[in-house]
């Protein structure tokens, strides 16, 4: 068997990592010469660990970032209104974590380099031909291969699900989201949600997560109208306005918002397939078959889980069934995230009709705590 993964993101090195665990040849074939990733946080909780562990590099996830407690909802002073421990033991790990997207990235990248999986660089697929029982592809390089199996795991504007489906994009969602690195706060040990919609003229949350001992992030998610362009260098003020009147930790963090380059903001985009995520001998993983937006926290961690499982699936030879098998392990689980991770946004927008986001956090975090 020899498969063929289009891109090498998170779940792509995941996969391969995955694939080379059981003996199965693949390359990753990435568009990015220079394989780098924008520099912002991310929180992953217990599957994220669980599926990592899998891949033999947990402890090595957990050293690159910052482990803690679990998540609070806070109100716009700073006020506890609920508090959702993690577990504390995950195969011997800690559940909670934040850690920035390069530190995860050189985490996957090392362990792929390690195992000598071969990775192309600056290049990418330009023709693709499903016979059956093999893929041909054509590479922006002139070069062409024959694959059993081709994997897109090319994100959220997948081109191999453009190939496949073309029909589906992502679309959306009525949100952006900023995001800044800031200094973390002596005794920072939880990640807190601050709710209290529209009392700034924003209707959304914001809130914060420790990444290393000394660097946390702070995060809004607010409703961004007609879905605006920004001029980069108006990025700081912008978030700025979308924190102002918060206090507490985000109140004092806020203030250190003010080289715009370092701003990244992202609209929020959202494509979640339905099932098949799969046709021929070509299958779509993490964002590529369901990008949802980040209000549960689960982008990287469905990536990572779907690459684990997968892999274990093919393990058994026989691709078709495993391309069956590997649908009725994931597709509930990710449209799980991807459905309350839109219905959160939308209680956000519309808050005269929102639900209980804390019942509903708590809720999906113990049932993604449940190994897949």
């Amino acid at each position: 068997m020899t498969i063929c993964i289009i891109g090498g993101g998170v779940a792509g090195l995941a996969l391969a990592i995955g694939l080379h665990q059981r003996g199965i040849a693949c390359e990753v074939v990435e568009r990015d010469k220079d394989w780098k990733v924008y520099h912002v946080g991310i929180i992953v909780q217990a599957n994220f660990v669980r599926a990592l562990n899998a891949l033999g590099v947990g402890d090595a996830a957990v050293a690159a970032g910052y482990a803690y407690r679990g998540a609070r909802f806070v109100d716009v002073n700073g006020n506890t209104i609920a508090e959702l421990p993690g577990d504390t033991a995950v195969d011997g790990l800690p559940s909670d974590l934040g850690l920035t997207r390069p530190a995860l990235h050189k985490v996957l990248t090392d362990k792929v380099k390690e195992l000598g999986i071969p990775v192309r660089l600056g290049v990418t697929f330009t023709t693709m031909e499903d016979y059956g029982d093999h893929v041909e592809l054509g590479f922006s390089d002139g070069t062409s291969g024959s694959y059993d199996l081709v994997v897109g795991a090319d994100g959220n504007y997948s081109a191999v699900r453009k190939a496949i489906f073309p029909d589906a994009a992502p679309k959306f969602t009525g949100q952006g989201v900023w995001r800044y690195n800031v200094p973390r706060p002596e005794g920072l040990e939880w990640s807190d949600i601050y709710i209290g919609n529209g009392h700034n003229g924003f209707n959304g949350k914001a809130g914060y997560c420790p990444l290393t001992p000394d660097e946390m992030y702070i995060f809004a998610v607010v409703e961004e109208k007609g879905n605006p362009r920004f001029a980069p260098e108006t990025l700081a003020d912008e978030m700025r306005a979308r924190l102002a009147g918060y206090g507490g930790i985000l109140g004092e963090a806020a203030k250190a918002i003010t080289d715009p380059a370092l701003v990244v903001y992202r609209p929020l985009e959202a494509c979640i397939m339905p099932d098949p995520w799969h046709k021929g001998r070509v299958v779509l993983i993490g964002d590529a078959a369901h990008s949802a937006t980040p209000h549960l926290g689960q982008g990287a961690a469905m990536a990572v889980e779907d690459a684990v499982v997968l892999a274990q699936e093919l393990g058994r030879g026989d691709i078709p069934a495993a391309l069956r098998a590997f649908m009725e392990r994931r597709f509930e689980r990710a449209k799980l995230v991807g459905t309350f991770s839109i219905q959160l946004g939308e209680w956000e927008m519309h808050p005269e009709s929102a639900g209980d986001p804390v019942e509903v956090t708590d809720r999906i975090r113990k049932k993604l705590a449940e190994p897949v």
